[in-house]
């Protein structure tokens, strides 16, 4: 008989439990990342909210380039930020995906045990899949955490470059005081 099959019951709940760690930080990760989507569907209503308000500002000649802008900034910001909504949704799909393969390792090592079957592989071939799972669900998290750094510098950018132009006096920014309407 092959030595695989002669553990006791003990030893199998304990292979069978094994795979709880790994199911803990899927579950880990799925909390980050529900929480990094919506901080990320937060934001696009901000922005959505900003650019509403810009549609409704005053367009006097120093208003026109500020608002020119920011306009410029949120287009810019979309389609990155749906990017990262996508990259989210993906690593989400994967640490769920990941949770399932675990448990049906853990319910494969309880049935291989019970039925001495010569499918000892299998488990660890399920274990090895949410594994690799899992590291696709992180390396995606990886992009989409470097888009979100490189999103943020773009912001504090374009805020910087806004609060040296609004230092400057109004007849060196280009523009005067009065409407043009």
């Amino acid at each position: 008989m092959n030595p695989f099959f002669q553990v006791s019951s003990m030893e199998v709940l304990s292979a069978m439990i094994t795979p709880a760690v790994l199911i803990s930080a899927c579950g880990t990760l799925i909390l980050s990342t529900s929480s990094r989507l919506g901080r990320l569907t937060d934001r696009v209503r901000t922005l959505s909210v900003q650019f509403e308000e810009l549609e409704d500002a005053d367009e006097t000649v120093i208003n026109i380039e500020r608002l020119t802008g920011k306009r410029e900034m949120i287009s810019d910001q979309l389609p990155r930020l749906a990017r990262r909504v996508s990259l989210l949704q993906r690593a989400l799909t994967g640490f769920y995906s990941a949770i399932g393969l675990f448990v049906a390792s853990s319910v494969a090592i309880g049935i291989v045990s019970i039925t001495h079957s010569s499918y000892a592989w299998l488990p660890v071939s399920i274990g090895l899949l949410g594994a690799c799972v899992l590291l696709y669900g992180s390396v995606i998290l990886i992009f989409e955490a470097r888009l979100a750094v490189a999103s943020s510098m773009r912001e504090m950018t374009y805020l910087r470059n806004e609060m040296n132009r609004s230092r400057m006096p109004a007849d060196k920014q280009g523009g005067k005081i009065h409407d043009v309407k």
